[in-house]
């Protein structure tokens, strides 16, 4: 039973540091919904299970890394290898239209790799960094919407007058 346990706590070395832990995850958790609920609200196709498990996965291999004993040298790698990855499945929430001109998933593509630099200072520890991040992310999705309607409003009166 004692090798259960070992392999259960292994790179967590304390209390404390569980205790860290378990916080870090729970803020990851809590970042990647603010922002999950915001593109629910907006009808987008990533939503708050997508952003929770971005945040949440992204501070799990920071959380893990650094639990085993990783030099920055490689966990530096292991975020460039985050970041990377987090692009591919970004790229899929891009559609372009084949008749029109309009590229759409954009901001979603966007705002799932913004979760994951939340996610990753989370897992650094970096709570204040991933708290501005995020209402700093909130406040672009909502207040960037109307700017962006109203140019397309823009630009669909003029296409008509040609």
């Amino acid at each position: 039973m004692d090798i259960f346990w070992e392999a259960l706590v292994y790179g967590i070395p304390s209390e404390r540091e569980l205790a860290h832990v378990l916080m870090r995850l729970l803020a990851a958790a809590v970042l990647g919904a603010i922002i999950g609920v915001q593109r629910e609200k907006a009808g987008k196709p990533a939503g708050l299970r997508t952003h929770i498990l971005v945040c949440i996965g992204t501070a799990v291999f920071i959380l893990a890394c650094s639990g085993v004993g990783m030099t920055l040298d490689a966990l530096s790698r292991v975020i460039q290898g985050v970041v990377t990855g987090i692009g591919f499945i970004g790229a899929g929430t891009i559609l372009k239209l084949d008749n029109q001109q309009a590229v759409k998933g954009l901001t979603t593509a966007a705002s799932v790799w913004m979760t994951a630099a939340i996610g990753v200072a989370v897992g650094l520890g970096s709570l204040g960094v991933a708290l501005l991040g995020t209402l700093f992310t909130l406040i672009i999705l909502a207040l960037a919407a109307p700017f962006e309607r109203r140019a397309e409003q823009k630009r669909k009166v003029k296409e008509e007058r040609t």
